[in-house]
């Protein structure tokens, strides 16, 4: 049975900035303008706004934003961490907010400027030991891919996935980025030839695995549910909501479970389908994180596509294109063909699908999943035409 929250409130208005590897404006900037182009989709003026819900990584902007976008009085804030976890934390915690009265128009938003080497967490020497890195740092695990990494030849090693499998996942996103104008690979097309000949970043990832670095902001408006049918847009419907952080977890390695695959995807999901009047037999739509690819076959089995170690060979046979897919996925590009912004651009590509506006539109979608990061803890969403 759907939960308390299911329906109850809407995205009714996206906005984007420009994507690009070194864009001259700040991050507050960005983050500005993109609030400020989802409030003109949606048709509300800013002084509506009464709601902020932003990634902690965003340094406490919630103020700096208010004043600049010129909204109204802040009755609701709140900030979700993690990252790559945290796209869909915002907007339910936004739509919580809006359905329990604590405000009527709440924005969710994600600025990013990574142009900056200084920016990467690698690069940030003093950090390098300090807190659970301490445990993986000294042994030369020093960026995020090399963390998954380690643990996508552990998946290879139990469950027989191959770089074929990988290649699926690449080249399926990248055909999607391609009928993307707005995309940074849109004009970059990628043959599974290129793929297997692409230099190494952290094996058995070559650099086809990774997500973009990116510059960029993305923002989403959420209002209940009676006021978004007196709306321009159809709205998108958040069905269902759920956050995890599973226990005994370590972000991004996970080595010191019991079973370093069963990431925090699968505490998610069983809270998400709980709240939900649909299964993932139902969802003929997903945008699901992709900061590299092998974390695609790991969510296709936490979140409920297939059984344990079939994650891999669920992407077999064009599974992940569009149109003929049995789950077209990250149809705008994702995080490794569109942009990496935390992953905030696959709400909005979401959103796209409930409306029916996406490039690459699944006919008839009614339902679309939509994750954020597997490693970390995370959150994801069910969006409802």
């Amino acid at each position: 049975m759907a939960g308390p929250l299911a329906d109850r409130a809407a995205i009714v208005g996206i906005g984007q900035t420009a994507f690009a590897k070194g864009l001259p404006d700040s991050e507050l900037s960005l983050a500005c303008q993109a609030i400020s182009a989802a409030l003109d989709d949606a048709a509300i003026a800013p002084d509506e706004v009464d709601g902020l819900a932003m990634f902690s990584m965003e340094e406490g902007r919630e103020v700096d934003v208010a004043r600049n976008v010129g909204v109204g009085d802040i009755t609701f804030f709140s900030e979700v961490g993690y990252g790559g976890g945290a796209g869909c934390g915002t907007i339910g915690h936004a739509a919580m907010a809006v359905a329990t009265g604590q405000c009527n128009v709440a924005v969710a938003w994600r600025a990013r400027k990574r142009a900056a080497k200084g920016s990467r967490p690698w690069a940030q020497v003093n950090r390098r030991i300090t807190g659970h890195w301490q445990w993986s740092r000294p042994f030369g695990v020093l960026r995020p891919v090399d963390e998954i990494a380690v643990l996508t030849r552990r998946y290879m090693h139990e469950f027989g996935a191959t770089r074929e499998h990988l290649a699926n996942v690449a080249v399926a996103f990248r055909k999607h980025a391609n009928r993307n104008p707005n995309a940074t690979m849109h004009d970059k097309p990628l043959t599974r030839d290129q793929y297997m000949d692409a230099r190494w970043i952290s094996e058995p990832l070559c650099l086809f695995d990774n997500c973009l670095e990116t510059d960029g902001a993305l923002a989403a408006v959420v209002v209940s549910a009676e006021r978004a049918k007196d709306l321009p847009h159809r709205p998108a419907y958040v069905h269902a909501f759920a956050q995890s952080i599973p226990r005994q977890h370590q972000v991004m390695t996970n080595y010191f479970t019991d079973d370093p695959l069963l990431g925090p995807s699968y505490a998610c999901a069983a809270r998400l389908w709980a709240q939900a009047d649909v299964t993932p037999a139902d969802v003929p739509v997903a945008q699901i994180y992709d900061a590299f690819s092998p974390l695609i076959p790991l969510s296709l089995e936490g979140y409920g596509f297939c059984e344990r170690g079939e994650g891999a060979a669920f992407t077999d046979d064009g599974a992940l294109e569009w149109p003929d897919g049995r789950l077209p996925t990250n149809t705008s590009g994702g995080g490794m063909s569109e942009a990496y912004v935390h992953g905030f651009n696959l709400l909005l590509e979401g959103v796209r699908q409930m409306r029916g506006t996406s490039t690459s539109q699944v006919d008839g979608a009614e339902t679309c999943l939509v994750t954020s990061g597997e490693g970390v803890p995370t959150s994801a969403l069910l969006l409802r035409r």
